[in-house]
């Protein structure tokens, strides 16, 4: 091999090597968590998984210095904050800017956040809720119709599409683009103007990071910014996205309500149905001078619809106390999921 060459290699590696160590810090953050700190460090794997140049006492060194980086991470007690998908989706974006010293951690599924989170695996949960392009996602707004937890933050965050690239790849020879369904369509006058193929894929950012470790000839990936650092991937071009106010909703979760003073509140019931049941319930909150940011609906178990409503305002102010005593007593599975700040990002 030509010393180029070799020093690529060297990179990926070490790119992929970074990965990996990161990843089983991460799972001895959770297996701490849950106690089972003494069972993490099995001595015969160093004997089982040496092979070639690596002795086993080396390999030894790495699992144990693992074991003490988790400890002291778990000494500091920090905020553990469950997204979906991999590192680098725009949820791990929303929970970065919500609480800048958490530590967010991926999972695969929406219902695996709720999960953990109500069993104390997470902290808090963040979730997007509805897209001003493409809707609200019916998956995530099911799950909290069946959750116990509490919303305890917001975040509405402006999101920016980047077309991204291995280092060394010419931009002219791009022919496909990897990404999720509703990125490709949310780029998808960018992707015809430049004869991209589009092909869909679970995740933005786990299109980004098969990207980086496969490297597919001639690909591309739509991501975000946080992914082409997390990947080493070059930006080819920002901002690619059709409608320049692409908007997402994340809502933060948790296992007990917000305490502190909050400028929002969401809540969820049903009615009865009959003509005018609504109308009755909205009729409340304007009758007392709130006003609703946000009216959605949903089938629930029962076949019926419930109503999801946001409005500004506090819990403990007394017009917001009454018209939420007024709006239980008129409808039916009447919950209130939180009171809670929200934030804008652009």
């Amino acid at each position: 091999m030509k010393p180029e060459e070799i020093r690529r290699k060297l990179a990926l590696l070490d790119y992929r090597l970074a990965k990996i160590l990161d990843e089983r810090l991460e799972l001895l953050l959770q297996a701490n968590r849950l106690g089972e700190q003494e069972s993490q460090n099995d001595p015969e794997n160093a004997n089982r998984f040496s092979a070639g140049l690596l002795n086993p006492a080396f390999i030894r060194n790495i699992l144990d210095s693992l074991q003490t980086e988790a400890h002291k991470l778990g000494e500091r007690h920090p905020t553990l904050i469950a997204f979906q998908g991999e590192h680098g989706a725009y949820s791990e974006m929303a929970a970065r800017h919500w609480m800048p010293d958490a530590i967010p951690l991926p999972c695969t599924e929406f219902a695996e956040i709720f999960e953990a989170v109500e069993n104390g695996l997470f902290d808090l949960g963040i979730v997007p809720v509805e897209n001003n392009t493409g809707g609200v996602l019916n998956q995530v707004n099911q799950l909290i119709l069946q959750s116990s937890l509490h919303v305890v933050g917001a975040v509405e965050m402006h999101i920016h599409h980047c077309l991204l690239a291995p280092r060394d790849a010419d931009y002219r020879e791009l022919h496909t683009v990897y990404s999720h369904t509703q990125a490709l369509e949310q780029c998808r006058q960018f992707i015809a103007r430049n004869k991209l193929h589009p092909i869909p894929y679970y995740d933005t950012a786990g299109a980004a990071r098969m990207l980086a470790e496969e490297r597919p000839p001639s690909a591309a990936a739509i991501a975000s910014r946080l992914a082409a650092d997390l990947y080493d991937l070059q930006i080819i071009k920002e901002n690619i996205e059709d409608f320049p106010h692409n908007i997402t909703r994340f809502m933060v979760f948790a296992r007990e309500p917000r305490e502190e003073k909050g400028t929002k509140c969401s809540v969820v019931f049903s009615t009865a149905h009959k003509a005018g049941t609504l109308f009755q319930a909205l009729e409340v909150f304007a009758r007392h001078n709130i006003n609703l940011t946000r009216i959605e609906s949903l089938p629930n178990l029962r076949g019926e619809f419930a109503f999801f409503l946001d409005f500004e305002g506090d819990q403990h102010e007394p017009h917001v106390q009454k018209a939420l005593e007024e709006a239980r007593q008129i409808t039916r599975d009447f919950r209130l999921l939180g009171c809670y700040n929200e934030i804008n990002v652009e």
